[in-house]
């Protein structure tokens, strides 16, 4: 067990301010589940803090919520010091301490004489931020851990513009609490004047909703007899989800087993629309109804699961990428039919999205902007071209792993608006006698390429597995592979350097407008191209491998191939 680790594990084991049955916890523990509790702090990653709950530095509690809170707390009376009184909104998912954190959060914040405003139950991510805009905040906590598995809870930290912290301004977040004494230690700073918790009333989730029911593009297809599955995955969305649909007329048909906000997802094996197994009862239900479309919300409702009933009468998912990707074709292709300057337009998305996003783009000709993996990016960027003026006007912003927005009344992604806008695509592909796998087809048909994208996970626990996670990212930034399955490697872009290389040329040139990030990215002659980089919210490396092809078939089984080759080159068993 490594010095730190012991240190830190000793110095809760002995702290008189952590109780007596953590400490049983603590003393019940193996050298394994001690290093992974203890071998670090817990960090703001890609989507701020998201950890296991329990006693831990590496773990999500009240010390660890409490440290954060004063920080932010701190780093907003830094920021708003001329500011006579400063707001936060607070929100959190359905998941075992989210209210308590949530409560624990505004009770601190009041302390330190900052205003609160909460919801009387949970509320999804994309509400808290625009809950920020709604109240006229000066920041937001949104206590979630998204998709994650039950063990897990977060904590997200959100600016005035209801945008998660970019780096520029929660690297200035992290310097604060860095400098606080250990989360056993650190104090409450009191304000002589105590700020107010106040509770948002319900006229805020119906203004929410309103703005929701603003992006429809086609009202009034026809939709009678075309019946949708829904699920909310035991999380936030079930209400504002099923007020859309009924307001616009759709025959709908949520998964009662699923509806209940319960921590423990009880009826479900993965509450993460990217897994398979999180589409089992919702697609029992299609089959005993004849529904031909199913889609699901993550547990805190900033991201979206899609299937559909395909020409062969199986339901078949679509990815993130793949379901973006023909969403912003049909947004595309009915603003050129109503003879709008597609000029105007920005699309945003990430370097890890499919390039078929850009062919996309590129075929209506729309500007596309690429990001860091961070939904933050997208938000903060509509921001920057809101304020420059008589500049691109957002469009549509997407990341591979099912998030969407459409319109910028939030700032973060947005599954009630994105089931919306899918819904309303696969019933007018679905009015065509096409069904979405025989839509994206017909897109690939368009842009002259088949796109097949892949997203590939392996896990790395405790300090062992982040040592050798970080020994695979390093070997990769300065021993790039050159060929794989006998293509060569055309250009390889390097996040870590922020540089670009051309293999045949040796041309090295700067990647410029983006920070930098632990990610390296391939270009094969084949067409295909490879992105591999840790991910920021749990203990896993994520390898995105995208082929391409003539058609469907031609592209059949590659990723798998890929992938199954990049774990030899990278020694990974």
């Amino acid at each position: 067990m490594e010095r730190l680790t012991q240190e830190n594990y000793l110095r809760w084991l002995n702290s008189p301010n952590v109780s007596e049955e953590d400490k049983e916890t603590l003393k019940a523990m193996n050298d394994d589940q001690i290093d992974d509790a203890f071998f670090k702090n817990i960090a703001f990653g890609t989507a701020g803090l998201r950890g296991v709950l329990g006693p831990g530095t590496n773990r999500m509690n009240y010390f660890t919520v409490k440290k954060a809170t004063v920080g932010f707390g701190l780093y907003l009376k830094e920021l708003h010091s001329s500011k006579e009184s400063i707001k936060v909104a607070i929100s959190h998912d359905n998941r075992y301490f989210s209210r308590e954190f949530t409560l624990y959060s505004a009770q601190i914040l009041n302390e330190m004489g900052i205003d609160t405003y909460i919801f009387d139950s949970l509320r999804p991510t994309p509400e808290l931020s625009y809950a920020v805009r709604y109240a006229k905040c000066d920041g937001g906590i949104m206590i979630t851990a998204s998709h994650n598995p039950k063990e897990y809870n977060g904590y997200k930290v959100y600016d005035d513009e209801g945008c998660q912290l970019v780096p520029s301004k929660i690297n200035r977040l992290i310097d604060i609490i860095n400098a606080l004494p250990d989360e056993l230690s650190v104090e409450v700073p009191l304000a002589t004047k105590k700020g107010v918790n106040n509770v948002f009333d319900s006229k805020i989730d119906e203004d929410y909703v309103k703005e929701v029911e603003k992006i429809v593009i086609n009202k009034d297809l026809d939709k009678k007899g075309f019946k949708i599955v829904y699920s909310p995955n035991h999380g936030t969305s079930y209400v504002n989800a099923m007020k859309v649909f009924k307001d616009e007329g759709y025959e709908i048909y949520p998964v009662e087993e699923l509806c209940s906000p319960d921590p423990s997802f009880s009826n479900l094996i993965s509450p993460n629309p990217e897994e398979k197994d999180a589409f089992i009862k919702p697609i029992e239900l299609a089959k005993k109804i004849g529904a031909e479309l199913i889609t699901m919300t993550d547990p805190d409702g900033d991201r979206v699961g899609l299937a559909s009933r395909n020409k062969d009468g199986e339901y078949s998912l679509m990815t993130g990428n793949q379901s973006a990707a023909l969403l912003l074709d049909y947004i595309l292709f009915n603003k050129k039919a109503k003879n709008e300057d597609l000029s105007k337009y920005v699309v945003y998305n990430t370097i890890v999205s499919s390039m078929l996003g850009k062919a996309v783009c590129d075929l209506y000709g729309v500007k596309l902007e690429s990001f860091l993996t961070g939904f933050k990016y997208i938000g903060d960027r509509i921001h920057y071209y809101e304020t420059h003026g008589n500049t691109y006007k957002f469009l549509f912003g997407y990341e591979e792993s099912y998030g969407c927005l459409a319109a910028p009344f939030v700032r973060d992604k947005d599954g009630i608006q994105a089931i919306l806008l899918y819904s309303e695509m696969a019933l007018y592909y679905h009015l065509k006698g096409l069904s979405l796998d025989e839509a994206y087809d017909e897109l690939a048909k368009k842009v002259g390429k088949f796109y097949l994208p892949e997203l590939f996970n392996i896990y790395f626990e405790g300090s062992k597995g982040q040592e050798e996670m970080n020994n695979i990212m390093e070997e990769l930034e300065k021993n790039p592979f050159l060929e794989i399955l006998g293509n060569k490697v055309l250009v390889i872009e390097n996040y870590f350097s922020l540089t670009r290389k051309n293999i045949s040329s040796g041309e090295v040139s700067k990647i410029e407008g983006l920070p930098q990030g632990d990610l390296v990215k391939f270009y094969l002659e084949d067409g295909s191209n490879i992105a591999i980089r840790p991910s920021g919210t749990e203990p896993k490396c994520k390898f995105y491998i995208e082929v391409t092809g003539k058609d469907r078939n031609e592209t059949l089984g590659k990723p798998e191939k890929y992938f199954a080759e990049l774990k030899k080159l990278l020694g990974i068993k």
